[in-house]
C-alpha cells in the first residue's frame, strides 16, 4: 500500500488530463509527446482532450486539466500558470495545382493582392481572421477572403478543388489532398506557435517529464 502511494503521488500510476489545440496535432507534438512518455509510465492513463487556448488556461487553474499545449502563453493575470515555447513553424502558400502561381519562382505579396482566398474562423469568438488580414496589409497585400472554414485541413481541401489560396501550418504539407503546391513565403511574418502550459505549484515527477519530452 505504502509503494502504491509513492506510485500515486509521483505519476507512476492514475490519470492525467491534457488539453491541445489543432495545431499542436498537426506539428506531430501530441503524438510524440505520447510514444515517448508511454515507455516509462505504461500505468498512466492519460485522457486528451481538444480544447481551445483559453478554455484551457482556464481548466488549468480550475484543476480540471494538467497540462495544456496552447497558440500562446498564459496572460499577466494568469500568474500561477507557467508555459514555455516548444514549437513555431511558419504559414506556408497553398496553391491550386494548374494556378498560374505556380510557375512563380519567388512570389511576392503583389502576386497575392486580390485574389481569393480561404482563411480558418474560429467559433465563438474569432481571432484568427483579424490577426490574418493585419499580417497581410502589413506584408503589402489585401486578400479577398471568398471562403471561411472550421478547420485548415477544410481550408485545404478547397485549395484543391481550385477555389482559393490559404496559408497553413508547414506540418500540413504531407497532410494535403492531391492538387495543392505548397510555396514558402519568408516575407509573411505570420506563423504557428504552440507553447506547453502547467501549474508552477505542481511538482509531480510526471509533471516534469511531460514537459521534457515534449521540449526535446
Amino acid at each position: 500500500m505504502e509503494e502504491f502511494g509513492r506510485s500515486l503521488a509521483s505519476g507512476a500510476v492514475g490519470r492525467l488530463a491534457i488539453g491541445y489545440v489543432e495545431g499542436a496535432v498537426h506539428a506531430g507534438l501530441v503524438a510524440d509527446m505520447l510514444r515517448q512518455f508511454r515507455r516509462a509510465r505504461p500505468q498512466l492513463h492519460l485522457s486528451l482532450m481538444s480544447l481551445r487556448s483559453a478554455a484551457q488556461l482556464e481548466s488549468l487553474r480550475q484543476r480540471t486539466l494538467d497540462l495544456g499545449l496552447v497558440y500562446s502563453p498564459p496572460p499577466a493575470d494568469y500568474p500561477e500558470i507557467a508555459s514555455m515555447l516548444v514549437r513555431r513553424e511558419p504559414l506556408v502558400l497553398a496553391i491550386p495545382e494548374g494556378d498560374a502561381l505556380t510557375a512563380v519562382a519567388d512570389i511576392g505579396p503583389h502576386h497575392l493582392d486580390g485574389r481569393p482566398w480561404i482563411t480558418v474562423v474560429r467559433q465563438p469568438a474569432d481571432t484568427n481572421r483579424g490577426q490574418f488580414l493585419a499580417a497581410c496589409i502589413e506584408a503589402g497585400f489585401v486578400p479577398d477572403i471568398a471562403y471561411e472554414t472550421a478547420d485548415p485541413l477544410t481550408s485545404l481541401g478547397l485549395v484543391s478543388a481550385g477555389l482559393g489560396l490559404a496559408t497553413v501550418q508547414e506540418s500540413l504539407r504531407s497532410a494535403a489532398p492531391p492538387g495543392v503546391v505548397f510555396r514558402d513565403l519568408p516575407w509573411f511574418k505570420r506563423s504557428v506557435a504552440i507553447y506547453l502550459a502547467w501549474r508552477r505549484q505542481d511538482e509531480r515527477a510526471v509533471i516534469g517529464d511531460l514537459r521534457r519530452a515534449v521540449g526535446q
